[in-house]
């Protein structure tokens, strides 16, 4: 842990300058700009809302705002997951001229998605003003709902990354894995509803299932999520983050003989 904790502080301005080169990329020949980061997920909402919504007549309080919070989630590991596959090969004509720890790439990749998650959870916030929603302490319970996710994202890319660089066809096993995983995520239906012990297995089988309704829990709802299960992922997500730092750090002397 302290050589990543040095490596970080090291390659920290590359970092951060590699988030930034890479937001303004992505904008660089469009039309509106950064505004298709709010375009986006917004658009996504409303499909969602009026699909399940208007047409299958669901009847969760502040539905738009309900769905907003899930897509926040979701879109930010779902984009750092598929990235993270082919992390090294993407960046191969870096990684084999200099040193770079590999996971650096992870923390920018993370960052520019970060931001996106950001942007998104600003206008759940607006949402939460126009629905007049009310806010008690319960929304302190954001702040490690936020932590256990990026430490999950963090800890799940480390290991993807990894395996992308000697399994070709990872990326094509991991798309459909996250296809599957999005539909028992509940982004656009209530988990809760679920009998048991359906509702358990979910909840407690898949992180981001939890970490979504317990932000819905403590931001729409001012109720108190599932702190133990909470806990539980945090540890876990922390476990996985040390074993993909170590596994990164014990073979990336052999990522650019094979790629």
């Amino acid at each position: 842990m302290n050589r990543f904790i040095k490596d970080t502080k090291k390659y920290w301005k590359y970092t951060i300058y590699a988030a930034k080169s890479q937001l303004k990329t992505e904008v660089a020949n469009s039309y509106l700009n950064w505004i298709w980061w709010i375009l986006e997920p917004f658009c996504f909402m409303l499909i969602y809302a009026f699909v399940f919504g208007f047409i299958f007549k669901h009847k969760e309080l502040y539905y738009n705002a309900y769905i907003f919070v899930g897509l926040a989630i979701w879109d930010f590991f779902n984009r750092c997951i598929k990235s993270s596959v082919r992390m090294v090969k993407r960046n191969k004509a870096i990684v084999s001229k200099v040193y770079l720890p590999k996971h650096t790439l992870i923390i920018s990749d993370m960052m520019v998605n970060g931001f996106k998650m950001l942007i998104c959870l600003a206008i759940v916030v607006g949402m939460l003003i126009f629905y007049r929603v009310p806010v008690d302490l319960h929304i302190i319970y954001v702040i490690p709902i936020l932590i256990t996710t990026i430490l999950f994202t963090f800890g799940c890319c480390c290991i993807l990354l990894h395996l992308g660089v000697f399994i070709e066809d990872m990326s094509n096993v991991i798309n459909i894995v996250l296809r599957f995983v999005f539909y028992l995520t509940g982004i656009f239906y209530n988990i809760r509803s679920f009998p048991e012990p359906y509702r358990s297995l979910i909840l407690k089988g898949n992180p981001l299932a939890l970490l979504i309704t317990d932000l819905r829990d403590c931001v729409l709802y001012q109720t108190k999520p599932d702190v133990l299960w909470l806990c539980i992922w945090l540890g876990i997500s922390l476990l996985l983050s040390m074993f993909g730092i170590w596994n990164i750090y014990k073979n990336e002397n052999t990522y650019v003989k094979v790629i």
